[in-house]
């Protein structure tokens, strides 16, 4: 097992809807003993409802969001606490906010075949995310540049699978 000391301060689980963030980050966050943050729930009511009714975010719907988990990021670090957070982190420039907001940010990026995302979706109940808004995701999603710390996985692996991966990745990258 890896203890939070061997880890960076704060891990970001991105990709697409769909391609188990949520799911992935919980069993790392369990694995690496630290604390687990689901950012869709830092989303703004307006933003869940722009969603639920099919409507993708634009950069200024995501701006409170950004920065409440940039707040987050950065007393994770500032308390030496750490944390797993899931994001979708589709941008550079988001990611580079969290970079700002906290030293040691590294990021995980769930590859996923669009297809077998929007498929993911369509199964889920329960979410404000829409199938139809995977498009806009794609579109967004700028992938992780040889500058940013973290890997690239496929998220079509098993979860246990994706967080093995991470960990060896994670150790590493120390």
């Amino acid at each position: 097992m890896v203890t939070a000391p061997d880890v960076p301060t704060v891990v970001v689980v991105m990709g697409v809807a769909g391609s188990g963030k949520s799911t992935v980050g919980a069993l790392l966050a369990r694995r690496l003993a630290l604390p687990f943050l689901e950012a869709d729930d830092l989303h703004p009511a307006a933003n869940r409802a722009k969603m639920a009714a099919g409507r993708p975010l634009d950069d200024e719907d995501r701006r409170p969001w950004l920065t409440a988990l940039s707040d987050w990021i950065k007393e994770a670090t500032d308390s030496g606490r750490g944390g797993v957070v899931a994001c979708s982190a589709l941008k550079h420039p988001y990611r580079d906010q969290f970079r700002r907001a906290g030293a040691g940010v590294w990021f995980l990026h769930l590859a996923l075949d669009p297809l077998i995302a929007r498929q993911r979706v369509q199964r889920r109940t329960g979410h404000f995310m829409r199938a139809r808004l995977e498009e806009s995701q794609y579109a967004a999603l700028e992938p992780l540049r040889p500058d940013e710390p973290g890997t690239t996985v496929d998220a079509g692996a098993t979860p246990q699978a994706i967080v093995d991966e991470a960990v060896k990745a994670l150790s590493a990258a120390r």
